[in-house]
């Protein structure tokens, strides 16, 4: 279970970390852009990490207060529920 959350975590950071990158590249050459709400649905899904790096390594979506708040916010709540189920798993059971 753990390998598979691992697994699909890397996945969707990957996916995140990449469609910033795309996003920032359309942008600068007048392409059609990425939808926020796309951004914001492969963080959610587990992508929140990737999509930081991505913002800050592209410097995109970097002068949104929408991204600047949501995306920490959203990797804090998954890191929460991380360590909820981690800490359930081991003493609760």
């Amino acid at each position: 279970m753990t390998t598979a959350l691992l697994l699909w975590v890397l996945l969707w950071s990957l996916i995140a970390f990449a469609l910033m990158g795309i996003d920032k590249w359309k942008a600068a050459n007048h392409g059609r852009r990425i939808p926020e709400k796309t951004l914001f649905l492969s963080a959610i899904l587990g992508g929140s990490l990737g999509a930081l790096v991505g913002m800050s390594l592209f410097r995109h979506k970097t002068r949104h207060w929408s991204f600047r708040i949501g995306m920490p916010v959203i990797l804090a709540v998954q890191a929460a529920a991380a360590l909820g189920v981690s800490y359930w798993s081991t003493f609760v059971r």
